[in-house]
């Protein structure tokens, strides 16, 4: 048995954290002493179990997490004589209940993650102890085995000696232990059998051999058994289960043997049966918890693998549907009403879950956290079946569920997957239902969606897009291309866009609204906006000493509003105007609309500080944030950038008299307000001498000049694009 110190290998830990482990360690000993047989007092059990509790504790807090010291804890407590059934079942009660509770205070991993560590660790506990007792099992085994040959070589002594020898043997084995003719009439049992079977030994004597058979019986076994009578061979081994005369069912490791005479001719056979019921049972029941969720009884992820795979090579004429389910709001409902609440809710939805999946070749399982899928196969599967399915699932959970006397109203997300078995592998069927899931959720939640497979694949390339970026910038793959801010009055290039493009290296030159999103909701925009701003600026104090009879007066840089949030934009900005040495005027931050409706004044007042210094302010996109035009005189922006939508309709013959009458408004608006008016999207030269009319100020788009390398920035091509 392994001592305390081999077992804990546990380090210093938190202050306060021994009296939470003897606290635990004390719930622990309550619940395993009953059913431990051990020497020990309840007192010494319970300081036997406190290092164990160590190891579970520092286990659960590692960085990087790892399940190993787990594993040994279940090999402990077999070492320590803990091997009934509900000492493994309790103890992983108590784990469940208390390890976090008592052990994750204080840890610097978020609670979700502790308990998806906890539930890892009990997976783990439960293996360990398995192979602890399948280890011992098969020790004990080894000494059967030899005590077994040594009954066989006494008793074909016995045979040819003296029958008391034999009888001494016969009767005070361990094992049960059987003599049979040939013809397989059962001769003689000693006590041990006649036990097993329920202790009527008129149930066992005077039977034939041949009238065991059972259901689940290998198919192997009756043709061993019919070698070993003919002669053909002289033992054989077996797992092979008795019906008992009440029915019940006797598990056994058989072996039989063939008892030749003097001669050499085959005269009996002799059976030695280990009783495995116990055993088989406990294997039972561990398989069962390792393949259920332990808070619903559903089919955990393993079980729930097992049986899609099964599913998906199941041949051409089987088919399957697939439903993923993700709680709309879960988290809500877990920070408002606590995780017991949670928990008594994904019990209800699993009790739900299981009443809409009860036809044949339909299961449900719970994939973790708030994940359910349901699973049906079967050759006659179409999709209408599945989206039916999906159907129950969403009115099975329309009822409201009660909670700590509120009335919680759940709905769901569901993502379809359905198709012939073989053509997809078990990982792609789970990914495509997960993204379909998230359109779902994207669309509204409450509702499913069926998978598409080029919905999938711009997942997909969003997922690598995502994964790439931060390395992107490292590598320097991004590069930025300049489009022209034209002068309406006289034509003269007024400045240039910076307009940031990434080189991929297998999806070639990507755009902004590619990778921009991504970078947003990564938190990459910080660092990429501020090496754009850099180099932006560092372009225009080029152009600044190289054309200074003509070059750009100004740089426009947009900013994200990710970026507007950024404690540090202010700092940044000066700091690159600094390095640089280029004017504060001379550099236009475009901010969109959107980001700037009911913005308060914490948000505004690092764009006051900017433009104090001197920084002009864009309203980028204005037009599109229905926002109140009298709010402008609060915005500290100088220019107004009007959304192509607004001229779009002057590129046609004769030019639309609402939108020019709704451009003249906002450009007299604009002036009187003293902000300068910007057009996007120019692509005609009727559109731009309309524009020009009207009063707006400065003007890009394609008509002038498509974005381009900076070198290009002087040549105006002048060239309509539609």
């Amino acid at each position: 048995m392994s001592t305390p110190a081999q077992v804990s290998g546990s380090t210093a830990e938190p202050d306060g954290l021994e009296d939470r482990l003897q606290r635990f360690a004390t719930i622990w000993s309550r619940a395993i002493f009953p059913v431990t047989a051990t020497s020990m007092t309840r007192t010494e059990f319970e300081q036997h179990l406190l290092p164990l509790a160590e190891r579970l504790s520092a286990a659960l807090r590692a960085r990087p997490f790892d399940v190993a010291p787990a594993q040994a804890v279940g090999a402990a407590l077999v070492a320590a004589h803990c091997t009934d059934p509900d000492a493994l079942s309790r103890t992983l009660g108590v784990v469940d209940s208390y390890l976090v509770l008592y052990c994750g205070t204080g840890a610097d991993t978020p609670a979700d993650d502790l308990r998806a560590r906890c539930a890892r660790l009990q997976h783990a506990l439960a293996a360990g102890f398995a192979r602890a007792l399948r280890e011992r099992t098969l020790s004990e085994q080894e000494a059967i085995a030899r005590s077994a040959l040594a009954a066989r070589a006494f008793a074909e002594q016995a045979l040819h000696a003296t029958e008391a020898r034999f009888r001494a043997v016969f009767e005070d084995a361990a094992i049960g232990i059987g003599i049979a003719d040939l013809d397989g009439n059962v001769l003689d049992v000693n006590g041990a059998l006649t036990r097993m079977f329920g202790g009527l030994e008129q149930v066992v004597r005077g039977r034939k051999v041949t009238e065991w058979v059972h259901p689940e019986d290998a198919p192997h076994v009756w043709n061993l058994y019919g070698e070993l009578v003919r002669g053909e061979r002289d033992h054989f081994r077996v797992e092979k289960p008795f019906y008992r005369s009440d029915g019940t069912v006797l598990w056994t490791n058989l072996t039989v043997s063939l008892l030749r005479d003097p001669e050499g001719r085959p005269q009996y056979q002799l059976a030695l049966m280990e009783d495995t019921t116990e055993r088989r049972l406990l294997n039972l029941r561990l398989r069962y918890e390792a393949t259920h969720d332990a808070l619903t009884g559903l089919p955990n992820r393993s079980l729930f693998s097992e049986r899609l795979e099964k599913a998906l090579t199941a041949g051409e004429d089987s088919r399957f549907g697939l439903c993923y389910l993700d709680l709309d709001g879960f988290k809500a409902i877990n920070d408002s009403l606590g995780h017991a609440a949670g928990d008594r809710l994904l019990v209800e939805v699993a009790d739900r879950l299981q009443t809409c999946a009860t036809a044949p070749g339909e299961m449900v399982a719970r994939l973790g956290g708030d994940e359910f899928v349901a699973l049906t196969t079967g050759p006659r599967v179409t999709e209408r079946d599945t989206e039916e399915l999906a159907g129950r699932i969403l009115a099975a959970l329309s009822t409201p569920i009660s909670l700590d006397g509120r009335e919680i109203t759940v709905r769901g997300s569901i993502g379809i997957v359905e198709g012939r078995a073989g053509e997809r592998g078990p990982a792609d069927v789970l990914r495509s239902a997960d993204i379909t899931m998230y359109r779902a959720k994207s669309a509204g939640g409450n509702r499913y969606e069926r998978a598409d497979p080029e919905a999938d694949a711009r997942a997909i390339t969003r997922h690598g897009l995502t994964t790439a970026l931060p390395a992107a910038l490292d590598r320097g793959e991004f590069f930025i291309e300049y489009q022209p801010l034209v002068h309406l009055g006289d034509g003269t290039v007024h400045g240039a866009e910076a307009l940031v493009r990434w080189c991929h290296p297998q999806h070639g030159v990507l755009g902004p609204d590619r990778f921009i999103p991504l970078a947003e909701h990564t938190g990459l925009i910080v660092p990429l906006g501020r090496w754009v701003l850099d180099e932006a600026v560092r372009q225009a104090r080029f152009w600044k000493h190289r054309h200074a009879d003509g070059g750009p007066l100004r740089i426009n840089v947009n900013l994200s509003p990710t970026q507007l949030h950024h404690p540090g934009l202010v700092g940044d900005i000066t700091d690159v105007l600094d390095r640089s040495g280029l004017a504060p005027g001379a550099l236009c931050l475009e901010v969109t609309e959107s980001a700037l409706i009911g913005a308060d004044e914490d948000l505004l007042k690092p764009l006051r500080q900017l433009a104090e210094m001197g920084v002009d302010i864009a309203l980028d996109d204005f037009g599109t944030g229905y926002s109140n035009l009298a709010n402008l005189r609060r915005l500290p922006v100088s220019v107004l950038k009007l959304d192509r939508s607004f001229t779009r309709g002057m590129q046609q013959h004769p030019a639309d008299p609402v939108d020019m009458k709704i451009v003249e408004g906002i450009v007299s608006l604009a002036h009187s307000l003293e902000l300068a008016v910007t057009v996007e999207g120019v692509e005609t030269a009727a559109q731009a001498e309309q524009l020009r009319a009207l009063g707006c100020d400065t003007a890009q788009g394609w008509y002038y000049a498509r974005p381009g390398a900076p070198d290009r920035i002087h040549s105006l091509v002048l060239a309509d694009a539609v």
